[in-house]
């Protein structure tokens, strides 16, 4: 986990997440911060174990921390933060020690970390279901003003 941790240290990381963090104070929805970023990549590893498919525990939990950072330039220019999130990830994998290869792959599990047309038993549908996974629709004071059908809706506790 030493380049996770990398990241997490980073100044500029902690900077985006409070400014996350403030931008979605006032959101009745599901958030983008930290405990959503932890919760989905436990839920991915867990996944790919079910799976039986090869990942890098710290690969995915350095791709989970950076997926949603770039909701910051949706919310101020309506960028959709899966292309936000893939171009300002290069600045933050550049103090890790992530080859090339992998830091390939982590911008692919950003990107498609929407796509629900991931490939089967594939890193990025694992990474793409963990997404969805992680979100507590159970317990959620919005739940009835969400757009998420019932059928999308974590109604039970899964992982």
């Amino acid at each position: 986990m030493e380049n996770t941790n990398i990241i997490f240290s980073e100044t500029d990381y902690k900077e985006y997440l409070e400014k996350l963090v403030y931008l979605e104070k006032d959101r009745i929805f599901c958030r983008h911060n930290l405990e959503h970023f932890i919760d989905m990549a436990r839920i991915c590893v867990i996944l790919c174990y079910e799976n039986k498919v090869d990942f890098d525990k710290d690969l995915v939990y350095s791709a989970a921390l950076l997926h949603d950072i770039g909701r910051i330039k949706e919310i101020e220019d309506g960028t959709r933060h899966e292309i936000a999130s893939a171009e300002l990830t290069p600045h933050f994998l550049a103090a890790t020690k992530f080859s090339e290869e992998d830091k390939k792959k982590i911008i692919s599990l950003i990107k498609n970390h929407r796509n629900k047309k991931n490939p089967d038993k594939s890193l990025e549908k694992m990474f793409y279901m963990a997404d969805k996974l992680s979100r507590y629709c159970f317990r959620c004071p919005a739940r009835d003003k969400c757009n998420w059908s019932d059928e999308k809706k974590n109604l039970t506790i899964k992982y």
